[in-house]
Protein backbone atom coordinates (compact mmCIF):
# COMPACT_ATOMS: atom_id res chain seq x y z
CA UNK A 1 0.00 0.00 0.00
CA UNK A 2 1.61 3.34 -0.84
CA UNK A 3 2.27 5.11 2.07
CA UNK A 4 3.68 8.82 0.09
CA UNK A 5 6.75 10.43 2.17
CA UNK A 6 7.79 9.58 4.93
CA UNK A 7 8.19 12.42 6.81
CA UNK A 8 6.56 15.55 6.25
CA UNK A 9 3.58 16.96 4.15
CA UNK A 10 2.67 13.98 1.33
CA UNK A 11 3.75 16.63 -1.08
CA UNK A 12 5.23 15.83 -5.01
CA UNK A 13 7.75 16.70 -6.70
CA UNK A 14 7.08 20.41 -8.02
CA UNK A 15 3.64 18.92 -7.90
CA UNK A 16 3.55 16.18 -10.76
CA UNK A 17 0.85 14.05 -10.35
CA UNK A 18 0.80 11.31 -7.25
CA UNK A 19 1.21 7.41 -8.40
CA UNK A 20 0.68 4.30 -6.80
CA UNK A 21 3.81 2.09 -7.80
CA UNK A 22 1.63 -1.00 -6.81
CA UNK A 23 -0.34 0.05 -9.32
CA UNK A 24 1.95 -0.19 -12.82
CA UNK A 25 -1.13 1.08 -15.02
CA UNK A 26 -0.67 4.96 -13.15
CA UNK A 27 2.85 5.31 -14.08
CA UNK A 28 4.15 2.47 -16.82
CA UNK A 29 3.33 5.41 -19.60
CA UNK A 30 5.81 7.74 -17.54
CA UNK A 31 9.60 8.71 -19.37
CA UNK A 32 10.53 8.92 -16.01
CA UNK A 33 9.29 8.79 -12.19
CA UNK A 34 10.50 10.23 -8.92
CA UNK A 35 11.11 8.05 -6.38
CA UNK A 36 12.37 8.82 -2.60
CA UNK A 37 15.33 7.13 -0.64
CA UNK A 38 14.73 8.73 2.60
CA UNK A 39 17.62 6.65 4.53
CA UNK A 40 20.37 8.07 6.52
CA UNK A 41 21.58 4.79 8.08
CA UNK A 42 24.61 4.67 6.23
CA UNK A 43 26.36 7.98 7.24
CA UNK A 44 29.57 7.89 8.76
CA UNK A 45 29.36 11.51 10.41
CA UNK A 46 26.39 13.80 9.86
CA UNK A 47 23.36 12.69 9.38
CA UNK A 48 19.99 14.32 8.21
CA UNK A 49 19.89 13.40 4.87
CA UNK A 50 16.61 11.35 5.71
CA UNK A 51 15.08 14.14 5.11
CA UNK A 52 16.66 15.26 1.54
CA UNK A 53 13.67 13.52 -0.54
CA UNK A 54 11.78 15.88 0.97
CA UNK A 55 13.19 18.94 0.63
CA UNK A 56 14.24 18.04 -3.20
CA UNK A 57 10.36 17.89 -3.48
CA UNK A 58 9.62 20.86 -2.07
CA UNK A 59 12.33 23.61 -3.37
CA UNK A 60 10.92 26.23 -5.40
CA UNK A 61 9.69 29.53 -5.54
CA UNK A 62 7.37 29.01 -8.27
CA UNK A 63 3.79 27.33 -7.87
CA UNK A 64 3.88 23.04 -7.60
CA UNK A 65 1.96 22.71 -10.96
CA UNK A 66 3.63 20.27 -12.48
CA UNK A 67 4.99 22.18 -15.25
CA UNK A 68 8.65 23.34 -15.30
CA UNK A 69 9.49 24.99 -18.86
CA UNK A 70 13.21 25.02 -19.63
CA UNK A 71 14.63 28.30 -21.12
CA UNK A 72 17.88 26.74 -21.66
CA UNK A 73 16.15 23.82 -23.93
CA UNK A 74 12.68 24.81 -25.06
CA UNK A 75 10.67 21.66 -23.12
CA UNK A 76 9.32 21.06 -20.39
CA UNK A 77 10.76 17.65 -18.91
CA UNK A 78 8.19 17.19 -16.53
CA UNK A 79 5.47 17.63 -18.91
CA UNK A 80 6.86 16.00 -21.60
CA UNK A 81 8.03 12.74 -20.18
CA UNK A 82 5.12 12.73 -17.87
CA UNK A 83 6.86 12.56 -14.73
CA UNK A 84 5.03 11.06 -11.80
CA UNK A 85 6.22 10.62 -8.25
CA UNK A 86 5.74 7.56 -6.62
CA UNK A 87 6.24 8.51 -2.76
CA UNK A 88 8.92 7.06 -0.63
CA UNK A 89 10.48 3.65 -0.31
CA UNK A 90 9.82 2.33 3.52
CA UNK A 91 13.51 2.30 4.48
CA UNK A 92 14.59 2.21 7.85
CA UNK A 93 17.97 3.25 9.26
CA UNK A 94 18.20 0.60 12.03
CA UNK A 95 17.50 -1.87 9.39
CA UNK A 96 19.80 -1.22 6.55
CA UNK A 97 20.14 -4.68 4.72
CA UNK A 98 16.17 -4.82 4.38
CA UNK A 99 15.67 -0.83 3.58
CA UNK A 100 18.62 -1.66 0.86
CA UNK A 101 16.36 -5.09 -0.51
CA UNK A 102 12.93 -2.41 -0.65
CA UNK A 103 14.46 0.14 -2.78
CA UNK A 104 15.91 -2.40 -4.92
CA UNK A 105 12.87 -4.44 -5.88
CA UNK A 106 10.94 -0.91 -6.78
CA UNK A 107 13.93 0.67 -8.81
CA UNK A 108 14.10 -3.17 -10.77
CA UNK A 109 9.73 -2.89 -10.96
CA UNK A 110 10.30 0.62 -12.20
CA UNK A 111 13.26 -0.23 -14.89
CA UNK A 112 11.24 -3.40 -15.74
CA UNK A 113 8.83 -1.23 -17.11
CA UNK A 114 10.76 1.21 -19.59
CA UNK A 115 10.56 3.37 -16.93
CA UNK A 116 13.61 6.35 -15.49
CA UNK A 117 13.85 6.10 -11.86
CA UNK A 118 15.06 9.05 -10.46
CA UNK A 119 15.83 8.65 -7.03
CA UNK A 120 15.65 11.14 -4.26
CA UNK A 121 18.16 10.71 -1.71
CA UNK A 122 18.47 9.76 1.38
CA UNK A 123 22.67 9.02 1.77
CA UNK A 124 24.48 6.91 -1.03
CA UNK A 125 24.28 3.83 0.11
CA UNK A 126 21.46 4.26 -1.93
CA UNK A 127 23.46 3.45 -5.18
CA UNK A 128 23.97 0.03 -4.40
CA UNK A 129 20.10 -0.89 -4.89
CA UNK A 130 19.53 2.16 -7.22
CA UNK A 131 22.49 0.49 -10.00
CA UNK A 132 22.08 -2.54 -8.88
CA UNK A 133 18.16 -2.46 -9.62
CA UNK A 134 18.30 -1.12 -12.88
CA UNK A 135 21.21 -3.58 -14.59
CA UNK A 136 18.61 -6.15 -13.57
CA UNK A 137 16.97 -4.79 -16.20
CA UNK A 138 19.53 -3.26 -18.94
CA UNK A 139 21.80 -6.34 -18.27
CA UNK A 140 24.62 -7.78 -15.60
CA UNK A 141 27.50 -5.08 -16.90
CA UNK A 142 25.90 -4.03 -19.37
CA UNK A 143 25.16 -0.49 -17.47
CA UNK A 144 28.03 2.21 -17.06
CA UNK A 145 28.19 4.55 -14.07
CA UNK A 146 28.75 8.29 -13.93
CA UNK A 147 29.55 9.28 -10.37
CA UNK A 148 30.05 13.14 -9.39
CA UNK A 149 31.24 12.79 -5.87
CA UNK A 150 34.39 14.52 -3.68
CA UNK A 151 34.86 10.88 -2.35
CA UNK A 152 35.25 7.72 -3.98
CA UNK A 153 33.16 5.87 -1.96
CA UNK A 154 35.08 2.57 -2.82
CA UNK A 155 35.71 1.54 0.85
CA UNK A 156 36.41 -2.04 2.05
CA UNK A 157 34.12 -1.77 4.79
CA UNK A 158 32.55 0.97 7.18
CA UNK A 159 32.19 1.04 10.50
CA UNK A 160 33.10 -3.04 10.36
CA UNK A 161 29.64 -2.88 7.85
CA UNK A 162 29.63 -3.92 3.99
CA UNK A 163 27.14 -0.98 3.55
CA UNK A 164 27.30 2.19 4.16
CA UNK A 165 27.98 5.61 2.23
CA UNK A 166 31.05 5.14 2.02
CA UNK A 167 31.65 1.70 0.32
CA UNK A 168 28.60 0.79 -2.49
CA UNK A 169 30.66 1.73 -5.44
CA UNK A 170 32.76 -1.10 -4.62
CA UNK A 171 30.05 -3.18 -3.76
CA UNK A 172 28.36 -2.85 -6.94
CA UNK A 173 31.84 -3.94 -8.60
CA UNK A 174 32.48 -6.82 -6.51
CA UNK A 175 28.79 -8.16 -7.35
CA UNK A 176 29.30 -7.42 -12.05
CA UNK A 177 26.00 -5.41 -11.59
CA UNK A 178 28.77 -2.64 -13.16
CA UNK A 179 32.17 -3.21 -14.77
CA UNK A 180 34.96 -0.81 -12.39
CA UNK A 181 36.58 0.30 -16.85
CA UNK A 182 33.24 1.56 -17.26
CA UNK A 183 33.05 3.25 -14.00
CA UNK A 184 33.74 6.94 -14.33
CA UNK A 185 33.94 9.49 -11.05
CA UNK A 186 34.20 12.96 -11.38
CA UNK A 187 35.02 15.59 -8.64
CA UNK A 188 37.20 13.87 -6.48
CA UNK A 189 39.26 15.68 -3.93
CA UNK A 190 40.71 15.91 0.11
CA UNK A 191 42.06 13.59 2.01
CA UNK A 192 40.10 10.06 1.46
CA UNK A 193 40.92 6.84 0.21
CA UNK A 194 43.39 5.86 1.59
CA UNK A 195 46.86 4.33 -0.81
CA UNK A 196 45.46 0.23 -0.31
CA UNK A 197 41.77 1.92 -1.52
CA UNK A 198 43.54 3.59 -4.52
CA UNK A 199 45.24 1.19 -5.66
CA UNK A 200 42.08 -1.87 -5.79
CA UNK A 201 40.26 1.15 -7.33
CA UNK A 202 43.05 1.46 -10.05
CA UNK A 203 43.31 -2.73 -10.46
CA UNK A 204 39.44 -2.39 -11.55
CA UNK A 205 40.60 0.13 -14.27
CA UNK A 206 37.53 2.60 -12.61
CA UNK A 207 38.87 6.04 -13.83
CA UNK A 208 38.23 8.64 -11.24
CA UNK A 209 38.45 12.55 -12.63
CA UNK A 210 40.36 14.79 -9.25
CA UNK A 211 39.64 18.56 -8.92
CA UNK A 212 42.68 18.43 -9.61
CA UNK A 213 42.39 17.32 -13.42
CA UNK A 214 39.43 18.60 -13.84
CA UNK A 215 40.83 22.23 -12.84
CA UNK A 216 43.48 21.69 -15.25
CA UNK A 217 41.90 20.31 -18.09
CA UNK A 218 38.39 21.88 -18.09
CA UNK A 219 35.31 20.30 -17.58
CA UNK A 220 34.57 19.87 -21.04
CA UNK A 221 37.12 18.37 -22.20
CA UNK A 222 36.77 15.52 -19.05
CA UNK A 223 32.70 14.97 -19.85
CA UNK A 224 34.33 14.87 -23.27
CA UNK A 225 36.36 11.27 -21.90
CA UNK A 226 33.97 9.88 -20.08
CA UNK A 227 31.22 9.83 -22.08
CA UNK A 228 33.82 7.99 -24.72
CA UNK A 229 34.20 5.41 -21.89
CA UNK A 230 30.76 5.23 -20.65
CA UNK A 231 29.14 4.93 -24.20
CA UNK A 232 32.21 2.05 -25.25
CA UNK A 233 30.08 -1.43 -25.18
CA UNK A 234 27.42 -0.71 -22.29
CA UNK A 235 24.07 -0.10 -23.53
CA UNK A 236 22.84 2.44 -20.85
CA UNK A 237 24.22 4.97 -18.00
CA UNK A 238 23.56 5.18 -14.34
CA UNK A 239 24.22 8.81 -13.26
CA UNK A 240 24.56 9.63 -9.39
CA UNK A 241 25.16 12.72 -7.99
CA UNK A 242 26.49 13.53 -4.63
CA UNK A 243 25.26 17.20 -3.68
CA UNK A 244 28.86 17.27 -1.91
CA UNK A 245 30.94 17.47 -5.51
CA UNK A 246 29.88 20.96 -5.18
CA UNK A 247 32.12 23.53 -3.01
CA UNK A 248 30.38 23.86 0.61
CA UNK A 249 29.77 27.51 -0.37
CA UNK A 250 27.18 26.26 -2.42
CA UNK A 251 25.90 22.87 -1.18
CA UNK A 252 26.46 23.20 2.84
CA UNK A 253 23.42 20.97 3.44
CA UNK A 254 25.09 17.72 3.42
CA UNK A 255 27.21 15.53 5.38
CA UNK A 256 30.80 15.32 5.08
CA UNK A 257 31.51 18.44 3.05
CA UNK A 258 34.89 18.76 1.19
CA UNK A 259 35.84 22.07 0.13
CA UNK A 260 37.35 23.24 -3.16
CA UNK A 261 34.38 21.50 -5.59
CA UNK A 262 32.52 22.06 -8.89
CA UNK A 263 30.56 25.63 -8.66
CA UNK A 264 26.71 24.67 -8.82
CA UNK A 265 26.46 26.29 -12.44
CA UNK A 266 29.35 23.40 -13.81
CA UNK A 267 27.20 20.55 -11.75
CA UNK A 268 24.07 21.50 -13.32
CA UNK A 269 25.54 22.04 -17.13
CA UNK A 270 27.18 18.47 -16.73
CA UNK A 271 24.43 16.66 -16.04
CA UNK A 272 22.37 18.55 -18.39
CA UNK A 273 24.74 17.60 -20.94
CA UNK A 274 25.01 13.77 -20.11
CA UNK A 275 21.16 13.79 -20.22
CA UNK A 276 21.17 15.20 -23.58
CA UNK A 277 23.72 13.31 -25.23
CA UNK A 278 23.92 9.61 -23.24
CA UNK A 279 21.34 7.16 -22.71
CA UNK A 280 20.41 7.57 -19.27
CA UNK A 281 18.58 4.05 -17.54
CA UNK A 282 18.03 6.02 -14.41
CA UNK A 283 19.73 8.66 -11.72
CA UNK A 284 20.23 9.12 -7.97
CA UNK A 285 20.42 12.63 -6.36
CA UNK A 286 21.75 11.95 -2.63
CA UNK A 287 23.12 13.76 0.56
CA UNK A 288 21.43 16.32 0.69
CA UNK A 289 20.77 16.91 4.22
CA UNK A 290 18.33 19.72 5.53
CA UNK A 291 19.57 20.04 8.74
CA UNK A 292 23.16 21.25 7.50
CA UNK A 293 21.40 23.42 5.25
CA UNK A 294 21.25 27.36 5.03
CA UNK A 295 18.38 29.09 3.22
CA UNK A 296 17.44 25.66 1.15
CA UNK A 297 20.75 26.30 -1.02
CA UNK A 298 21.40 22.80 -1.31
CA UNK A 299 17.76 21.57 -1.57
CA UNK A 300 17.23 24.10 -4.62
CA UNK A 301 20.66 22.61 -5.80
CA UNK A 302 19.54 18.91 -5.61
CA UNK A 303 15.58 20.11 -7.34
CA UNK A 304 17.40 22.10 -10.11
CA UNK A 305 19.89 18.62 -10.77
CA UNK A 306 16.79 16.96 -10.88
CA UNK A 307 15.37 19.41 -13.42
CA UNK A 308 18.10 19.71 -16.09
CA UNK A 309 18.08 16.23 -16.14
CA UNK A 310 14.63 15.47 -16.62
CA UNK A 311 15.50 18.49 -19.36
CA UNK A 312 18.30 17.18 -20.70
CA UNK A 313 15.95 13.53 -20.91
CA UNK A 314 12.98 15.15 -22.52
CA UNK A 315 15.26 17.30 -25.01
CA UNK A 316 16.65 13.51 -25.89
CA UNK A 317 13.66 11.67 -26.73
CA UNK A 318 12.44 14.64 -29.06
CA UNK A 319 15.74 14.65 -31.29
CA UNK A 320 15.78 11.13 -31.33
CA UNK A 321 12.28 11.61 -33.09
CA UNK A 322 12.88 14.31 -35.44
CA UNK A 323 11.61 17.00 -34.12
CA UNK A 324 13.43 20.36 -34.03
CA UNK A 325 15.10 21.40 -30.87
CA UNK A 326 17.12 23.99 -29.84
CA UNK A 327 20.28 23.70 -28.16
CA UNK A 328 21.94 26.19 -24.62
CA UNK A 329 23.07 29.17 -26.02
CA UNK A 330 20.42 29.51 -28.82
CA UNK A 331 18.48 32.73 -28.97
CA UNK A 332 15.41 32.31 -27.25
CA UNK A 333 12.25 31.52 -29.62
CA UNK A 334 10.44 34.04 -31.39
CA UNK A 335 7.92 35.21 -28.73
CA UNK A 336 9.14 34.03 -25.70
Amino acid sequence: MRVGNMFGPDHTFLGVPAADPDVASQWSGAGAVILGAPFDGGTSYRAGCRFGPQAIRAADYLPHDGSRPSLALGVDGLLDLGVVDLGDVEMYSGEIEASLAALEARVTQVAAAGVVPIVLGGDHTIALPDVTGVARHVGWGRVSVIHFDAHADTGDSQWGSLYGHGTPMRRLIESGACRGDRFLQIGLRGYWPEPPTLDWMAAQGMRSFEMSEVVARGLKSVLDEAFAIATDDCDAVFLSVDVDVVDPGSAPGTGTPEPGGLTSRQLLDAVRRIAMELPLAGMDVVEVSPPYDHADITAYLGNRVVLEALGGMAWRVKKLRGEVVRTPGDPLLEGR
